[in-house]
């Protein structure tokens, strides 16, 4: 038999308080001493009390939903990303409405617009189509993750370090010429470390190198067709000569080793490669691809820790305004596998 619903008023009968002191409870609960919110709350366990989520939506305007805006799915960090943020439902509660963008300004100003509709808490965008400072107009907590950040808070990679590591790796398997290849983005971009430290790697310790950025394109075919034609042009300009090449991300990386392994059936020992992000896709490639880790798992949580900070502080009766951005930085680990062997 179904359990009879508890009711505000039996909690007040259990807890001889008024229902407004029982619905000041969920609605506002610094509104209450701690001893009080203690007895409603043992109340609440006592009687068997189950929420009625819609209710406290409509009654206080909190859905425990946060939005995520996501430049993509083809590139496996993103998807990584995606998945490492919706596993953090069971240490931080919140629910997620998912949005991909594919780059559109216009398109993620809609989705944006959707989600506010929905009473969402907090947003969390990797994309980059619209700048922090209309981020930081739309007055909701937010949080970006490796992407320009100057109105609002972040969680990024630290992408120069790990640019420092990917190529000194490359440089210690004593590689004719190092050779990054990326996308082209502006130097505001936090990944934008990557292409800087290779750069002043290479030039610290007169190592020849070459610099290739280019648009690489928005599907795993276009992706294949553009590495495959870096792959023909490496080929053509350093012929016999051992070539390390420092991928921007994992999915590069893996689109590299697939090309190399049609045409020798191995790779061949002409090349060394090494990744960025750590993607599922990286260990588990035709041949296990060293990588740069980002700590994906970390830099999940640490996103929804700084938001949940902020969406708290919000509920709070007299909340405090931040006065102070705050951009963490994760250290990035250097995992060598049999690309650079």
């Amino acid at each position: 038999m179904d359990k009879k619903k508890v009711t505000f008023d039996d909690i007040a009968k259990y807890t001889h308080f008024s229902k407004t002191t029982i619905s000041r409870y969920f609605n506002n609960p610094d509104s209450l001493t701690v001893e009080n919110q203690d007895i409603i709350a043992q109340a609440l366990i006592d009687l068997g009390y189950q929420k009625n989520k819609l209710a406290k939506v409509l009654a206080n305007g909190k859905s425990e939903f946060v939005g995520i805006i996501i430049p993509n799915l083809y590139l496996h960090y993103y998807a990584e990303m995606l998945n490492q943020i919706l596993n953090t439902y069971k240490t931080f509660g919140y629910k997620f409405l998912v949005f991909v963008s594919k780059g559109n300004a216009e398109t993620e100003r809609e989705y944006i617009q959707e989600l506010l509709s929905y009473k969402i808490e907090g947003m969390i965008i990797l994309s980059h189509a619209i700048s922090s400072r209309e981020l930081a107009s739309y007055n909701i907590p937010i949080v970006t993750i490796e992407r320009e950040d100057q109105y609002v808070n972040s969680v990024n990679t630290d992408n120069y370090m790990g640019a420092v590591q990917a190529t000194s790796l490359l440089f210690k398997n004593n590689c004719d010429i190092l050779v990054h290849i990326n996308s082209v983005f502006p130097k505001d971009i936090p990944s934008y470390g990557r292409i800087q430290g290779f750069e002043d790697t290479c030039s610290e310790n007169n190592i020849r190198h070459e610099l290739i950025l280019k648009d690489l394109g928005h599907s795993h075919q276009e992706i294949h067709k553009n590495i495959l034609e870096i792959y023909e042009y490496l080929k053509i300009t350093y012929p016999n000569q051992k070539k390390g090449l420092f991928m921007a991300n994992d999915t590069y990386a893996n689109s590299m080793l697939n090309i190399i392994f049609r045409e020798y059936g191995s790779l061949s020992d002409e090349y060394r490669i090494i990744g960025f992000d750590d993607s599922p896709i990286a260990g588990q490639a035709i041949l296990p691809i060293s990588t740069i880790g980002q700590q994906i798992d970390k830099i999940a949580c640490e996103a929804m820790e700084l938001l949940v900070t902020q969406m708290d502080e919000r509920k709070k009766r007299r909340p405090k305004p931040q006065t102070e951005l705050i951009h963490k930085k994760i250290t990035p680990i250097l995992i060598r596998r049999e690309t650079t062997e």
